[in-house]
């Protein structure tokens, strides 16, 4: 609720602000005049998904869109104010929710090839919630328009940039069930064996990057379709990173006994596939050299304001 609160207070000031600022009007079209500085509400709606250690292509785990596997895309939806600048330039808060998730499973037809990334067979769930600030950039309107001469077309692709913030919480279903992994220190985070791997935080910072493309529907609606990448510094939306597991008697000596044996079982599921194995350290578990990833792919709708009737 804290941020629902944040966001109308940030959408109340765009709205005063565009008001104080519109004294300097000009001619939008034979219907309207137009402010300087214009301020636009929104909603999106469309996919997303990610880029993490689990699930992917055929071989052994490749990087960036490479090993994007389109399956595991889920709903997302975005709502957003911004404020806009001779339809240049732009400042824009963005409120982002949805669910990532990966399967080692997915694999199964092309276990040949993976080099046992399917016989390790981890998965994971987890609700993306973001925060976002970022700076909106017309490049066509910046280069070969002014504001008595604007693109008939009514189309402008343009660039996004910014810091975000967000949340997440990677889960795994056991016996039917869904448990949260965080607590359950899966690579050894935090335990004395392992001085060097400090627990992950749920709430991180990131970094936004994308491009879009606005459509003026009137003077009054803009229809929008954009993609947005997200750089994170942490490899943990997967709750899977370091390259080798991790001893289970460590989760009796570190973990309470219920705690410990759920964190055995969901620590390495190789069993699951393979009913006679048992834990090797020197299996691979993960990959920590590329960080974890996600972008959204959304389609939306903005309403103007900032213009008025001649």
């Amino acid at each position: 609720m804290k941020t629902v609160y944040f966001i109308l207070i940030l959408i109340t000031q765009a709205i005063s602000f565009t008001r104080s600022d519109a004294q300097g009007y000009y001619y939008y079209d034979d219907r309207h005049y137009e402010s300087p500085l214009l301020t636009e509400l929104g909603i999106k709606g469309g996919l997303i998904n990610a880029l993490t250690d689990i699930g992917g292509q055929s071989g052994p785990g490749k990087k960036g869109l490479k090993d994007l596997n389109l399956s595991f895309s889920r709903p997302c939806l975005s709502i957003y104010t911004s404020l806009l600048y001779q339809q240049q330039v732009g400042l824009r808060i963005q409120y982002t929710s949805g669910h990532v998730t990966a399967a080692d499973s997915i694999l199964k037809n092309k276990r040949s090839t993976t080099q046992g990334r399917y016989e390790r067979n981890l998965s994971f769930q987890s609700p993306v919630r973001e925060l976002g600030f970022l700076f909106e950039i017309h490049p066509l309107s910046i280069l070969c328009y002014n504001k008595t001469d604007k693109d008939p077309s009514g189309v402008s692709p343009y660039l996004l940039g910014g810091l975000g913030f967000f949340s997440f919480n990677p889960q795994a279903k056991w016996e039917g069930r869904w448990y949260p992994l965080h607590s359950l220190r899966t690579e050894g985070q935090g335990f004395s064996m392992y001085p060097g791997r400090e627990p992950y935080t749920l709430r991180q910072r990131n970094i936004l990057v994308g491009a879009g493309l606005k459509y003026e529907m009137n003077a009054w609606l803009n229809g929008r379709i954009e993609i947005i990448h997200r750089i994170l510094k942490t490899d943990y939306l997967d709750d899977v990173s370091q390259d080798s597991y991790i001893q289970p008697v460590l989760f009796d000596m570190e973990l309470p006994p219920a705690i410990a044996r759920l964190a055995r079982a969901l620590a390495d599921r190789r069993a699951e596939v393979d009913p006679g194995h048992i834990t090797n350290p020197s299996y691979q578990r993960g990959n920590p050299a590329d960080k974890d990833a996600y972008f959204t792919v959304e389609i939306g709708m903005g309403i103007v304001l900032g213009r008025r009737r001649r």
